[in-house]
This record gives C-alpha cells, sequence and structure tokens, in this order.
C-alpha cells in the first residue's frame, strides 16, 4: 500500500508518537500505537475517496508540517526543496534573482530589491506584488514555496509577474551567485563607526571582524551596532559576535528539556570599544541574545524601543530524504538568567523614532560624542 521511502516517514512518526511512552504505563503505549493506526487509516481513507488526484507524499508532507507547526510558531517541517532555500539563507549565498519579500494579501510582496543584481537590472521595484512565477499563480502557496520557485540553478531563467498599481508587468530573470554580506558599514560625524547587522547568518562574524578592523586602521573606538530590524540566525554567530564586545563571563545560557544550563562565555579581558546598540520591535531571536549580553554585562547601551521577544532556540535536524524538521529544543536566558520570550528586552534609553526623522540613531551619536 505505501512505498518504501513512505514506510519510513511513517515509522519515524510512529517512533515520534510512542517514544517517549516506553517508561509509561502499558496503557499508554497502546493508545499511542492506536494514534497512528487512526492515522493510517485517514491516510487511506482520503486516498480512497478524494475524487482528484492527490500524491501521498503531499499528504505525509502535509501531517508533518501540522505536527510540527502546532508545536509553536517556529517549529516546521521543510521539503527536500524547501530545505535548500532554509540552508542558502544561513549560509548567505544562494542563486537567485536578488530580491527580499514578504508574504501580503496572500501573494509575496517586493519588500526591496539588492543593488546591482538581476532584479534590480530586469525592472523589478520595491513594492511589487508578485503574482505568478513562471506563469503559475502563487496565491496562498507561501513565502518559502514562492522563495524556493524564483531561485534556481544559477544561468537559468525564471519569469517573474508583478502588478504595480494596476498594471502587471512580466519579467524574465536570469538566476546569478549571489552572497550576501548582512554588514554594512560607515563612517559618521566626530569619527563614529557605523555598523548595520541584517542578520546572523554564517558570514556574520567574519564580515564583522572586517569592518572593525577597518575602523581599527583609522583610531576608531566608537561604535555604533545597528540591529534593527534584524530578524536573527545562528546562535554560534550571535556568540562570537559577542565575544568582539562583551568582556570575560556569560553571553548567554541556553535550557533545554532537561532543564539544565548549558553556559557560553566570553574570555575578552577588555573590550576597546565604547558601544551603542541600536534595536526596536523588530530586533528578535538572535539579535535578542547579542543586546541582551550587552545590556546585562554593561558593554554597551541600548536605544530605541523595547526588542520582539523570541527567547526560543531552534534546532535543524535532516532527514535521508533531504527535508528537514526545526523543533524548538531549548530556551535562551541573557547572561542574568533572565527569560525575555514574550517579553523582549527594554533599552537603556528609550527613543521613538517620527516618520521623518531617524531620533534613534541620532541619540546614539549623540551618545558617543
Amino acid at each position: 500500500m505505501y512505498n518504501n521511502k513512505f514506510k519510513s516517514i511513517i515509522f519515524i512518526l510512529i517512533l515520534v508518537l510512542i517514544a517517549p511512552n516506553f517508561a509509561a504505563a502499558e496503557d499508554t503505549a497502546v493508545e499511542s500505537a492506536a494514534d497512528v493506526e487512526f492515522f493510517l487509516e485517514v491516510l487511506d481513507y482520503i486516498k480512497e475517496s478524494y475524487p482528484f488526484e492527490i500524491e501521498e507524499r503531499t499528504l505525509i508532507e502535509g501531517a508533518l508540517k501540522g505536527m510540527l507547526q502546532s508545536v509553536d510558531p517556529y517549529s516546521n517541517y521543510y521539503t527536500p526543496e524547501e530545505a535548500n532555500s532554509l540552508y542558502s539563507g544561513l549560509s548567505g549565498t544562494f542563486s537567485g534573482v536578488g530580491i527580499y519579500i514578504e508574504e501580503k494579501d496572500g501573494y509575496i510582496n517586493v519588500n526591496s530589491t539588492m543593488k546591482g543584481q538581476p532584479a534590480e537590472k530586469a525592472g523589478i521595484q520595491k513594492d511589487d506584488l508578485i503574482i505568478m512565477v513562471n506563469d503559475i499563480d502563487i496565491k496562498d502557496l507561501g513565502i518559502e514555496k514562492v522563495s524556493s520557485m524564483i531561485k534556481g540553478v544559477t544561468g537559468t531563467k525564471v519569469t517573474v509577474t508583478v502588478k504595480r498599481g494596476e498594471k502587471l508587468h512580466r519579467y524574465e530573470v536570469t538566476r546569478e551567485t549571489i552572497t550576501i554580506s548582512p554588514v554594512h558599514s560607515e563612517v559618521l560625524e566626530d569619527n563614529i563607526g557605523y555598523i548595520q547587522l541584517e542578520d546572523f547568518s554564517s558570514q556574520a562574524t567574519k564580515d564583522m571582524k572586517k569592518a572593525l578592523s577597518e575602523f581599527d586602521k583609522k583610531g576608531i573606538n566608537k561604535i555604533i551596532l545597528d540591529l534593527r530590524d534584524n530578524p536573527g540566525g545562528l546562535l554560534d554567530q550571535a556568540v562570537s559576535i559577542a565575544k568582539l564586545f562583551v568582556t570575560k563571563g556569560p553571553i548567554v545560557h541556553t535550557r533545554g528539556s532537561d532543564d539544565e544550563l548549558f553556559t557560553y562565555s566570553s574570555k575578552l579581558t577588555k573590550s576597546k570599544y565604547k558601544l551603542v546598540v541600536l534595536v526596536n520591535e523588530n530586533s528578535a531571536s538572535a539579535s535578542e541574545i547579542l543586546a541582551g549580553a550587552i545590556k546585562d554585562r554593561k558593554a554597551g547601551v541600548l536605544i530605541g524601543t523595547k526588542t520582539f521577544g523570541k527567547g526560543i532556540v531552534q534546532s535543524l535536524s535532516p532527514v535521508v530524504d533531504g527535508s528537514l524538521i526545526k523543533l524548538t529544543t531549548s530556551e535562551y536566558l541573557t547572561p542574568n538568567k533572565t527569560s525575555i520570550h514574550g517579553k523582549g528586552i527594554e533599552p537603556d534609553i528609550q527613543v521613538k523614532n517620527t516618520a521623518t526623522e531617524d531620533l534613534q540613531l541620532k541619540k546614539a551619536i549623540g551618545e558617543l560624542k
């Protein structure tokens, strides 16, 4: 009835449901086995009764997604195609057209285009609403699926249809290999170094060290680190960047299902920078690990608005068929052992921007003068 690949996936489902109950009463194990049997019966019922063609793989993937998404908004199951897209984002290198996207009204909105990359060259603009990819209507497909459709092998073409105002525009774009640096730096007034960190991909620490090295050569030791709108990324990158600013002692604690704390620490003897960190309501996850370490360890001053409040860590578990399970496996605590999940981090100095003026940056410059 089931091919070998999906027998193995169903077996994984059985292990997930039953394994935690090995030490429990026998009737609990029997109940779990009955749940698995019920799942298989529903699968058979759908396949036999649904009047249209549907692949068994689609049903299994839907079950896995539903199970993981029921845990919390950050856990998920990724198909092999979706997993490749996720890995590309974390590595900072991918083959695509060079756009940042977000979900909007069931479709995908172009948040911004990367300067000098294929999408911008082709004519795609910020706030274009993507409605078709390769002439396929992408309504309600989700950001991960659409992203995987746009990405592909370098040198191949993808057709993107966008709605701009009331008009439709169709663009044929050639994919290129794109390496994204999450770090952007410049020298501001009064010899102040400004570093914007967009995410914590695998390039983050390397590019941060490069920016700081350039400032060191110029004798710049006053630094503004901008974590506003940074959604997070890799835990190890947050820890390694914190080690550049936070002196010897704890950076972050993690606590898993066993309730034991694991502490990541810095060995830095002395910080050479006077540091101000900018945060806002979209500074999340790894951004909050770094901001929390800087605030608790008094390595700098936080300016802006309260952060997002994502104080949990997800682990990635590859499956043999190339798919991926992302599951929340621990909570993190700031150096003072403060839980910030659902609460966020209050900055040392509260400043809100206006629609026309970056008062947070202005305040940061004032603090360093």
